[in-house]
């Protein structure tokens, strides 16, 4: 069966132990979140820990029939996150599945 394409994922875990409150978070995670939508070709969602003012989860997913720009693209975007906010990345896992 011949491949169709990729799709990549890249989900992190952002910790911001010093914010007191949703909104607070919120005002740091939204902006990166829309950014990377505007700046990459990708999808973003806010996967988990929404009711928690300390942390929470991101995902990004992109697909293409070139693995190796899945890949450029997700490592470009793990960068952004990692360099363009005020909370600390402390897991992050990224993974590209073939299409048949």
């Amino acid at each position: 069966m011949a491949i169709l394409g990729y799709v990549g994922t890249y989900t992190c875990r952002l910790e911001m132990n010093w914010v007191t409150n949703l909104k607070e978070k919120r005002a740091l995670v939204r902006p990166v979140v829309e950014r990377l939508k505007a700046r990459f070709p990708v999808s973003v969602a806010r996967l988990d820990g929404l009711d928690s003012h300390t942390w929470e989860v991101i995902g990004v997913v992109t697909i293409s029939n070139d693995a190796a720009w899945v890949e450029e693209t997700l490592q470009k975007v793990a960068e952004f996150v990692a360099g363009n906010g005020e909370y600390r990345v402390t897991e992050e896992n990224t993974d590209i599945v073939e299409l048949e």
